[in-house]
This record gives C-alpha cells, sequence and structure tokens, in this order.
C-alpha cells in the first residue's frame, strides 16, 4: 500500500501557496546592466549582435543608466570602444576617453546608481589581447601595471568599482595596491575569478570590436574543463584582495557557481553572457521559446546555484516584468 503521508503537490495548489514555499527568488535589486559606450554625441546605434542593445555615445549612456535606476536596478558595468588603439592598450587609462567620461556623467546625474568598470585592455590593444604582446605571446607581469592605471582612471572617473576580467595572474593584487596608494581605499574591486575560455563570447566580442588579431585567449582564460582550478583561482583572488568573485558564464557552469557558493563566504556574481542572450533572442524571434518565461527561468537558476549578483542584457526587460508580478 502506498505511503501518501507527505504529499508534496498539497504545496502547489494555487499561486498564493507556492510564493509561500519558494525557496529561490530573483529580485530586481540581483541585477547589473551592461552598456556599451562609443565616442560621440547622440548616439544610439543597435549592435547586430545583441538584439535590443545599443552603442551609447555618453549622453545616451546616461539616459540609459538613468532608466535602469528608475526600474530598480541597483548598478550598471561600463565597457566601451575608444577613439584610437595601439599596441599597449593606453587609450583604456585615457581620461578624456569615452568609459572615463560616462563613469563621471553617470556618477553627476544619477549618483545613487552604482557604476563599475571593465578593466581589460582588448578593447584599447591593436593586436585585440589582453595584454602586452612580445613575439605573439601575452605578457603577465609586464600588463599588471598596465591594467592598474587603467583601475585608478576609472576610480578617478567616480566608479564606485572595477572589474578586472584579463585573467592575469596577480592583477588583483596589484590594482589593489594602486588604488590604495591613490586613496580610493573604498572603491572594491569584483574580479573575474573564474573566467572561461568560452565560445559564449562570439556576439560581446563583436559588439566591441575586441576579436584577437591573432591566436585565441586560451592562454591566460581557464580551461573549460576544470573545476577545481576555478576554486583556487577564487581563493587566490579572495587573498590579493577581491570584495566579490564572479564566474563567467553562468548558464553553463553553474556546477562551480554552486561550488563557489558552498567553498566560499564572498558574494558570488555571474555574468549571464552575450551568447546566452542572443541564443535565447533568436530562438524568441523563431517562436520555439516564450522569452520571458524562458530569460526568468535562466536568471532564477543562477540564483538557485548561490549567484547574488546577475551581469545581464536582459536586466531591463526583467526589471519590468518582475513589476507586472
Amino acid at each position: 500500500m502506498l505511503d501518501l503521508t507527505y504529499r508534496p503537490r498539497r504545496l502547489r495548489t494555487t499561486p498564493a501557496m507556492r510564493a509561500l514555499v519558494r525557496e529561490t527568488t530573483l529580485q530586481t535589486e540581483d541585477l547589473v546592466y551592461p552598456l556599451f559606450i562609443v565616442p560621440g554625441e547622440g548616439v544610439r546605434e543597435p549592435i547586430e549582435s545583441l538584439p535590443g542593445q545599443y552603442h551609447l555615445s555618453v549622453d545616451e549612456a546616461v539616459k540609459t543608466a538613468k532608466e535602469a535606476y528608475e526600474l530598480g536596478i541597483p548598478g550598471v558595468e561600463i565597457f566601451g570602444l575608444p577613439t584610437y588603439k595601439d599596441e599597449q592598450g593606453s587609450s583604456a587609462w585615457d581620461m578624456n576617453q569615452p568609459v572615463q567620461q560616462a563613469i563621471k556623467a553617470i556618477r553627476e546625474t544619477v549618483p545613487n546608481l552604482i557604476v563599475i568598470s571593465d578593466v581589460c585592455l582588448c578593447q584599447y590593444t591593436s593586436t585585440g589581447h589582453c595584454g602586452c604582446v612580445e613575439d605573439h605571446e601575452v605578457l603577465n607581469d609586464e600588463t599588471l601595471p598596465l591594467l592598474a592605471k587603467v583601475a585608478v582612471s576609472h576610480a578617478k572617473a567616480g566608479a564606485h568599482m572595477v572589474a578586472p576580467s584579463d585573467m592575469m595572474d596577480g592583477r588583483v593584487a596589484v590594482i589593489r595596491e594602486a588604488l590604495d596608494e591613490e586613496g580610493f581605499t573604498n572603491v572594491s574591486i569584483m574580479s573575474y575569478a573564474a573566467k572561461y575560455a568560452s565560445a559564449y563570447y562570439g556576439p560581446f566580442r563583436d559588439a566591441v570590436h575586441s576579436a584577437p588579431e591573432f591566436g585565441d585567449r586560451k592562454g591566460y582564460q581557464m580551461d573549460e574543463a576544470n573545476r577545481l582550478e576555478a576554486m583556487r583561482e577564487i581563493e587566490l583572488d579572495i587573498r590579493e584582495g577581491a570584495d566579490i568573485i564572479m564566474i563567467k558564464p553562468a548558464l553553463s557552469y553553474l556546477d562551480i557557481v554552486r561550488e563557489a557558493r558552498d567553498n566560499f563566504d564572498y558574494p558570488l556574481a555571474v555574468y549571464n553572457v552575450s551568447g546566452e542572450y542572443a541564443m535565447v533572442k533568436t530562438a524568441a524571434k523563431a517562436g520555439l521559446v516564450d522569452e520571458k518565461r524562458i530569460v526568468l527561468e535562466t536568471l532564477l537558476s543562477m540564483k538557485r546555484a548561490g549567484a547574488k549578483i546577475i551581469i545581464t542584457y536582459h536586466a531591463l526587460d526583467v526589471a519590468r516584468w518582475l513589476q507586472e508580478k
């Protein structure tokens, strides 16, 4: 005879009952919205590889940042395209470039919005790599002081948080030291601690024109087969001074997210990357999926795995959908 003393379906009978016992929730406060800043004025140009996203001049970025804040999104992350590139990527720390100008303008217009800046060189170097290059090799230690200069320039512009995404060894420690020496002890670091050499980055590289001129980034980004190495990378970045740790991409690496949550008592972020976003958009446009349902389910899976912060191109839509509930 069946023992039906415990009937799980009793707690699924109505929407109110399901909400009462729901273990994980997705909130607008969990979201960070990426912005792509370009030179010029009055520029709001659709990004073909990222439907619904735009290249924005500083004035237009301010408008979008204000919209995000009014929807309840607590922060934006700034990426950018410079007016010039060279071998060192010196435009990355040029205070007159779009990224620094956007940080400054957003802070002045929306002072309570958290402004996070991406710290890397790939958009700024003529090689498209994330560091200094010699004989087709990306040099680690020679790149570190340049990354520190980028982070300090962002802090001077007003960034609350810098997010090194380059995956050079030791960069968190060098950036923390440089920020502290310049008096920016309250500027926090969100480290791309476990950033994998993923095929999911394609649309992003198109959006910021950062595809490598030669080779790939497997020499510094993580091998997608490795789990234990991710834990070592995260521990290393925490020791070097990271305030928040990030795993990127999110969806295909939720096992890493779960293990990081279980092992480290630090704020945990994930990046719902461009390829993940573009696939949903393409499938939705073809009528193959319900975009709202699949996006909310996908982001909820990231929260359930253990992430608190989700960087996502879906943020504006999600914030509106959550208000509808």
